[in-house]
């Protein structure tokens, strides 16, 4: 029952007298591990303490920057606010639960992002963010739709020299329809879509440079695109690369 041989009898022995001695003693153990338990909780809320003031530290730049940012980015009377909520439970990111909030427009007071924009205002806040972010996080691929929404003119312009920036150092994909934004890519996809009978076809297609410049004084001209209006678009181009190849290098 207990084993074949004297040693594996032994064994038994011991193993059974192991749980034996830790029953006996089962309330020092119970003592000792409270203590451990309260050491380690009391060192949790010293480093949760201390990253909450480095996050602290932290907002307050960054609430200075997005603000400046996105006022660029024709958010005129924007204002950003971090905001920090103490949990009464710690997590494992700490005891700070984060909330960006944002007013857009005069008179209206603050609210959580996600209460607020529109799907065009939502990207541009993050083309803003992620302009400053750009060398401290993994995102590979960002993916831009409806940016264009509600700007034009130097607002434009600056929307699209944030995301050249962004380029450097990631892969930038943007659906946008002003010629502004479009100049400044590096490559060009047409995307057209085509009803035959009952059934919708989805095209795509990388266009070179002649086709590029045709397709931005597409979007120029509206229906109409004389020679002027092409060389309007090839100027654009131009102008876009030597903003990549001088401001955006330094």
């Amino acid at each position: 029952k207990y084993g074949d041989s004297v040693s594996k009898i032994m064994e038994y022995k011991d193993a059974q007298q192991k749980q034996l001695d830790e029953y006996l003693h089962m309330e020092e153990r119970r003592k000792e591990i409270q203590k451990l338990l309260k050491a380690s909780d009391e060192m949790l809320q010293i480093q949760c303490g201390k990253l909450h003031d480095i996050r602290r530290r932290a907002a307050e730049e960054l609430e200075k920057a997005v603000t400046t940012s996105l006022q660029e980015l024709n958010f005129l009377q924007v204002k950003f606010q971090i905001v920090f909520e103490y949990l009464d439970h710690p997590t494992q990111n700490g005891f700070d639960r984060i909330d960006f909030q944002i007013s857009t427009n005069p008179g209206e007071p603050l609210r959580s992002l996600h209460q607020v924009v529109s799907g065009g205002e939502l990207s541009r806040i993050m083309l803003a963010v992620k302009t400053l972010m750009a060398d401290k996080d993994d995102t590979e691929v960002l993916i831009f739709d409806e940016i264009d929404t509600g700007i034009s003119g130097r607002t434009a312009q600056k929307v699209s020299e944030k995301m050249a920036e962004i380029a450097e150092r990631r892969q930038v994909l943007c659906i946008t329809h002003l010629p502004q934004i479009a100049a400044m890519a590096d490559t060009h996809f047409e995307i057209q879509k085509q009803v035959k009978d009952t059934s919708t076809t989805t095209t795509i297609e990388k266009l070179d440079e002649n086709a590029s410049i045709e397709e931005i004084a597409r979007i120029l001209g509206g229906t109409e695109v004389t020679q002027r209006v092409i060389e309007s678009a090839r100027e654009m181009k131009d102008m876009a690369q030597v903003v990549k190849n001088t401001r955006l290098k330094k």
